[in-house]
C-alpha cells in the first residue's frame, strides 16, 4: 500500500480496479485466499482514505 497522495478522482479509480480484481482471484482463488485478503486490506484502507478525503473537502466547503 503505497502512502502517495492521490485525487478523488485517482482513489475511486483506484477502489473500482481492486473491487474488479478481488472479484476476479477470489471466484478463481477463493474468498479466503491470502491473495484475496491482501487486495481486501488494500480495498478497505482505499475507501477509508476516500471517505477521509470526501469529508475534509465537505468541511473545507462551509
Amino acid at each position: 500500500m503505497a502512502n502517495t497522495i492521490m485525487t478523488s478522482h485517482q482513489l475511486a479509480e483506484r477502489i473500482e480496479s481492486l473491487r474488479n480484481r478481488m472479484i476476479k482471484v477470489a471466484t478463481v482463488k477463493g474468498f479466503t485466499s491470502e491473495e484475496s485478503l491482501a487486495i481486501s486490506r488494500e480495498l478497505d484502507y482505499l475507501l477509508n482514505k476516500y471517505d477521509l478525503q470526501q469529508r475534509e473537502q465537505k468541511l473545507h466547503k462551509l
